[in-house]
């Protein structure tokens, strides 16, 4: 069967696709910037029927010249979210199309054939590597939104012009497959992206974004979302009969003994990385690491607590994209109430220069990241001043 994208939003579904991707795409027609409200008849996607969408149950109240939208709740769809969430049409349709690009790799990932080499999967008449197919769907979600002017991902880091408006439009960075190596040993690998306003994804921050959001793909399929002007990182499960639920909101990171240290090959010639793995060990931290870094920077979100770090040496080089990975997870865990950093600051404070920028990075609550920045290099912008913290003691 084609795989293709079905994108939805307000009742309006478009077209299956199956075109390739360009660097000079042919701009898709216009569309009207408001959505149908019509129902959606069942449409078919990985052979599967998907039910009707409703239309949103958004209800505005208005109370003189002020309008009072209604709060998001658990158990809101995605669609319903979004429009209480935004009033941009734009995003809203954009993060649609993403999620139903989500929900076609989820399908494809778990029904992959991993050989020695390679995990494969049948894109029409062509045999492609899962980390390639997620690619190129998510090149066509991004496409059929209409609303992107510009994408880049970390299998293909060069601008592609998506033909979408570069004023009251976006552009997305993404990594298509996060973990991807680890596939064939059947461990949770994910999507990461982030959108930033307009035409340009360099010269910006992290804080510039409007929305970052990660796709889990484990024993449950989750797409987990942070908005700019939306209190919070909130979780989507995607249902059987195709639909994202809203299942959790995370505002606050607490302090819990949790840590995912990657790039452990650094604590070789990193001596103050070597001291905190060991503080963690010693303090009886309970190890939760998977190798891949959605799964690992997730479980901060949804667990409300623990440190992921991934540190550099003179012989283990910092790795992470900062515009591919870090900047959008960095998005996520601040907007749950946590924080980042790269030993001196934030990571959304990290001007995006290069579209290949690499660092290292820490995700965690306050108190574990003041220990990060005083345990490496002796301070922390977070703390002015007082008794170092753990391990830095």
């Amino acid at each position: 069967m084609e795989a293709g994208i079905a994108c939805y939003a307000h009742g309006a579904v478009l077209p299956t696709v199956s075109a390739k991707y360009s660097t000079a795409l042919v701009p898709p027609p216009s569309i009207s910037p408001s959505f149908s409200s019509r129902g959606v008849k069942s449409s078919s996607l990985f052979g599967e029927s998907l039910r009707v969408v409703p239309k949103s149950s958004l209800r505005v109240s208005k109370s003189g010249s002020s309008t009072v939208v209604t709060r998001c709740a658990i158990g809101d769809s995605l669609e319903e979210f979004l429009t209480k969430s935004t009033s941009d049409k734009g995003l809203i349709r954009l993060m649609m199309c993403m999620g139903e690009a989500l929900r076609t790799i989820s399908f494809k990932v778990r029904t992959a054939s991993c050989g020695g080499t390679a995990c494969v999967n049948s894109f029409g008449d062509e045999q492609l590597a899962v980390d390639l197919l997620a690619n190129k769907l998510l090149f066509e979600a991004l496409t059929y939104s209409h609303y992107c002017k510009y994408a880049c991902s970390e299998e293909v880091p060069e601008l592609q012009d998506m033909g979408g408006p570069a004023e009251g439009g976006f552009s997305v960075a993404f990594d298509p497959l996060d973990g991807s190596s680890i596939v064939d040993t059947n461990f949770t690998v994910g999507t990461i992206f982030g959108v930033w306003p307009g035409d340009k994804l360099t010269g910006v921050t992290g804080r510039d974004q409007v929305a970052a959001a990660m796709g889990i793909y484990g024993p449950r399929t989750t797409y987990v979302i942070a908005l700019k002007d939306v209190p919070g990182t909130h979780e989507f499960l995607l249902l059987d009969e195709g639909k994202w639920l809203h299942v959790k909101d995370t505002t606050e990171i607490g302090e819990g003994k949790m840590f995912s240290p990657g790039n452990l090959r650094a604590t070789f010639d990193n001596p103050e990385y070597d001291k905190l793995i060991n503080y963690y060990v010693k303090e009886k931290y309970t190890l939760r690491y998977t190798g891949g870094m959605v799964p690992d920077v997730n479980q901060i979100i949804v667990k409300e607590k623990g440190i992921f770090t991934n540190v550099m040496s003179p012989s283990a080089k910092a790795k992470l994209r900062l515009l591919f990975e870090v900047a959008p997870l960095g998005f996520l865990i601040e907007k749950a109430g946590g924080y980042s950093s790269d030993g001196y600051q934030s990571v959304l404070d990290k001007v995006i220069n290069n579209l290949d920028d690499r660092t290292q990075v820490a995700y965690g609550s306050k108190n574990e990241i003041i220990r990060f920045e005083e345990t490496l290099y002796g301070s922390s912008r977070l703390k002015a001043a007082g008794v170092p913290v753990g391990a830095a003691a």
